[in-house]
């Protein structure tokens, strides 16, 4: 049956892909982490001591994780055993943590590397717990996700987080020499194309030769591609970006402290990002509502018009027209001025309604419809403000028991210039009067 594929020319598909045929054999070879395995790296120093603790590896895919733990066990001695928690339950966490036990009588400890670590629930991570404790295992869990957020504070306190980060051009570049070398061939990339490749793999070293081999498996004799052939022939990898997850509040974060920091060309580029990789625009449009409300506020009254006008538009629109609606409200928040007093008020005030309990308004401002209220001097003393002279009596509205405060604070800047003259001028006249300022 072999010869029968091989004589059809089939036996050169049955190769193992490039990515696998690169894996490092030593930690020297692994690229892009010299942080962690450079001369004075975080895993070097560990290593140097002879002992390894339980480690969680936290970062994108294809930066070394997996190779990286299989070749820690190597370095230390260690028996390899590789789970994924995508495929794993907890009758097969215990026969792992069973065949360690056995293995740790014959004196061989077990260096067991968890794939996915988050995917377990929280109960099937505690139950790690015993078996890291007692040396049993040493546990490397690997996760793309933030481990804050992801993983039980038991489980982080028994382990290191290390990051590993995206590949950059320098290390993509490194890779596909040895697949050049490998290969025995060139890439047939011209410079631009070559470059686009890098950025296509997105900082994922897997992806990055993936991509190569496609290459060598599209290009005819002779044959070298530019950059717009090279899109049309392997299409466009996905950005990196998971709505759900860590990656979606990162981007949201960055477009939100953009906008705060009035860089509208920032803004626009995280923006796009979030539209690039799928995102909703109705959770965009709530988000820049937001940010019309807390970082703008009455600065510019307009800005929480424009946020809406924007959602509104999109709504009519659809897509993709309406997603010039959003970025138009984006470059809007981003330029205007910035103001967060309301926001600052409004915090302030929650907080004085918390601590000072049920405490009744003052007898003067509430109304009394009924001869019992009126005896009890419900709404004695009330000015009726339009009749006053400058529409204004300069009466006290807080509790008597609490005293006047301030919460609302304007800045000179934008409308709120207007808003604090007002205010002023109102202070000074509720002085004239009588009235607490």
């Amino acid at each position: 049956m072999s010869d029968l594929f091989q004589s059809a020319g089939l036996g050169a598909q049955t190769r193992r892909p490039l990515a696998d045929r690169l894996r490092p054999a030593q930690l020297s070879d692994v690229v892009g982490q010299d942080h962690l395995l450079g001369p004075d790296g975080v895993l070097t120093r560990m290593l140097e001591t002879g002992t390894l603790g339980s480690l969680i590896f936290w970062g994108p895919p294809g930066t070394g994780k997996t190779t990286v733990a299989r070749l820690l066990a190597a370095a230390t001695d260690l028996r390899f055993e590789q789970i994924s928690a995508i495929f794993s339950g907890v009758a097969e966490l215990k026969k792992v943590f069973e065949a360690a036990r056995a293995a740790r009588l014959t004196g061989k400890a077990t260096l067991l590397f968890v794939d996915e670590i988050h995917r377990f629930n929280r109960a099937q991570q505690d139950s790690f717990l015993p078996v890291m404790e007692d040396g049993t295992v040493t546990l490397v869990g690997a996760t793309t996700e933030n481990p804050s957020f992801e993983l039980n504070a038991a489980l982080l306190s028994r382990a290191h987080v290390l990051t590993f980060r995206t590949l950059d051009a320098e290390a993509l570049e490194k890779l596909l020499a040895r697949a050049e070398a490998e290969e025995g061939r060139p890439l047939p990339l011209d410079e631009g194309a070559r470059a686009a490749l890098l950025r296509m793999a997105d900082g994922d070293g897997r992806a990055a030769l993936t991509l190569a081999e496609d290459v060598w498996r599209a290009a005819r004799g002779g044959e070298v591609f530019d950059a717009t052939r090279l899109q049309e022939l392997v299409q466009r990898r996905a950005p990196v970006y998971d709505k759900s997850r860590d990656g979606h509040y990162n981007l949201i974060s960055a477009l939100h402290k953009s906008v705060r920091g009035s860089d509208p060309d920032a803004a626009l580029y995280w923006f796009c990002r979030m539209l690039d990789g799928g995102e909703d625009p109705m959770f965009l449009a709530r988000r820049l509502i937001r940010m019309a409300v807390e970082d703008i506020g009455l600065a510019d009254p307009h800005a929480l018009i424009q946020a809406n006008a924007a959602r509104d538009a999109y709504h009519m629109l659809g897509s993709p027209e309406g997603e010039l609606a959003l970025a138009q409200a984006v470059v809007y928040l981003a330029t205007a001025p910035k103001s967060n007093g309301a926001y600052v008020a409004y915090k302030a005030a929650m907080r004085a309604a918390k601590q000072h309990g049920s405490l009744p308004p003052p007898k003067h401002i509430l109304n009394a419809p009924t001869k019992l209220m009126k005896s009890e001097g419900y709404g004695e003393g009330y000015a009726y403000d339009h009749d006053q002279q400058d529409a204004f009596s300069g009466q006290d509205y807080f509790p008597e028991a609490m005293g006047r405060q301030r919460f609302y604070d304007p800045p000179e800047r934008g409308f709120e210039r207007e808003i604090r003259k007002r205010l002023d001028y109102w202070d000074k006249l509720r002085r004239e009067r009588g009235g607490r300022s």
